[in-house]
């Protein structure tokens, strides 16, 4: 006959393989889960095939729209930039130096404006006592840093220069270079008073980097009431430990973009509105 102790043994026993049944299912759970995601993540770029919103109807109208480029610049496209490191995976996986050379070919080939809004740091402004995150990055590895707003000593080729290839068609005389923007957004640049004093309504948004200032871009030009086309494979992002800056870009740019082209797809659509 069993005594009391050994039923009480028996109960805990039982629950003990109970719950720890539980916990192992719970961890198969957990690693199921996990490969689902790490295979979701392998595609998460790809446009979903059955999306809840909206088709864009943006069509463009030539002769009040504009291609804008923000930071064309070396530290982010250049194998050379303080910040190939993080960029340079997103960068390729994108073809995004290329992709932003056929859209300069394309705005030149038909005399569309062209603007630049390009990061740059003086030497006044690493007296800043309030930083995020990435600006304190970038202030310590002297990221897009220039002399002086009047001086250009050693601008050439460094990482605040443009890209080589770039330099024909931003150096132009045409193109218009707006004061440099100091975090991520046009908020602190005249990129919107130089596409208002030209009638811009409409335009078309590549550059660096895709979650900072491509994004910022896009949110401030939207609510100051441009239309906006961001050309997905002409921009890329970071990728750390944090996340994945394209991937968090690219469900924004979805979700508020006006439209949202590959690189061939802003190309037709400038050709249709030739």
């Amino acid at each position: 006959m069993c005594s009391s102790h050994d039923h009480k043994t028996e109960k805990l026993a039982r629950r003990d393989l109970l719950k720890g049944g539980a916990v192992a299912l719970a961890g198969v759970a957990v690693s199921a889960s996990a490969a689902r995601a790490g295979s979701v993540a392998e595609n998460s770029y790809v446009a979903p095939a059955e999306p809840a919103l909206p088709p864009s109807n943006m069509r463009l109208d030539l002769s009040r729209s504009a291609l804008v480029v923000t930071d064309p610049q070396k530290d982010f496209l250049h194998e050379s930039g303080v910040a190939w490191g993080v960029v340079g995976e997103s960068v390729t996986e994108q073809k995004t130096v290329d992709n932003l050379e056929r859209l300069f070919r394309m705005a030149k080939s038909i005399d569309l404006p062209t603007f630049i809004s390009p990061h740059y740091y003086y030497p006044t402004d690493y007296g800043w006592k309030i930083e995020g995150a990435l600006e304190k990055v970038m202030h310590k590895i002297r990221m897009f840093d220039r002399k002086g707003p009047l001086d250009l000593t050693g601008f050439e080729g460094s990482g605040a220069d443009w890209l080589a290839r770039y330099k024909p068609y931003i150096e132009d005389g045409k193109t218009v270079v707006t004061s440099p923007h100091k975090v991520y957004g046009p908020e602190t640049n005249d990129l919107v008073l130089q596409l208002r004093k030209r009638q811009v309504s409409q335009v078309i948004l590549a550059g660096m980097s895709s979650n900072l200032c491509v994004e910022s871009h896009m949110r401030e030009l939207l609510e100051t009431g441009f239309e906006v086309a961001v050309v997905r494979d002409a921009t890329a992002g970071a990728k750390i430990p944090e996340g994945d800056g394209y991937l968090a870009s690219l469900i924004n740019f979805r979700m508020i973009a006006n439209a949202v082209w590959s690189t061939d797809e802003a190309l037709a659509a400038v050709k249709a509105a030739s």
